[in-house]
């Protein structure tokens, strides 16, 4: 008898997915899982603060009523990113992040198309801080569906470049 089991990362980032369905924005569902050990430590999805009203709830984008470009203004989202969410669920619960991983599922509310949910500037700064490993995350095309950073390669890269030559951003 032979039994198919799924490779780790793709079973982690199967369970981002299921979390980004949590989402509350209008345009994207997006859900991160930290990953310690072998062990799911945090989720977080993007959605608005706890206990505030999110645009699902107002029934509008902020973001798109002032005409907003995607991928800039993000204090002006009523939304948490969900790799922030993530982090932050953690710190609630006083974990430790150092030497986890990241897997970060996307996918437009609109079609469910997966998208490359690479993280933006923001969270690419949070999780470098925060003493992650490595990043998967899904992509919208290619051999296989997810990609892999380490995040030594952002520190690297960041040392010798800077931040706006960043080829792999969020331009959702």
């Amino acid at each position: 008898m032979s039994v198919e089991r799924p490779e780790k990362d793709r079973y982690y980032l199967s369970i981002a997915r299921v979390v980004a369905t949590r989402s509350t924005c209008l345009k994207v569902l997006m859900g991160a899982i930290i990953v310690k050990e072998d062990q799911i430590i945090a989720t977080g999805y993007v959605g608005a603060p706890r206990k505030t009203r999110s645009s699902l709830d107002h029934g509008f984008c902020l973001r798109q009523k002032l005409n907003i470009p995607s991928g800039t203004q993000y204090e002006l989202c009523r939304s948490v990113h969900a790799e922030q969410n993530a982090i932050i669920n953690a710190a609630r619960a006083g974990v430790s992040l150092l030497g986890g991983d990241m897997f970060i599922h996307g996918e437009y509310r609109k079609d469910n198309r997966v998208l490359n949910a690479f993280p933006c500037f923001i969270c690419k700064k949070m999780i470098i801080n925060a003493g992650l490993r490595r990043v998967v995350c899904s992509v919208a095309e290619g051999d296989t569906p997810w990609r892999v950073f380490q995040v030594d390669d952002w520190i690297q890269d960041w040392q010798t470049h800077d931040i706006i030559d960043d080829r792999d951003r969020y331009r959702g």
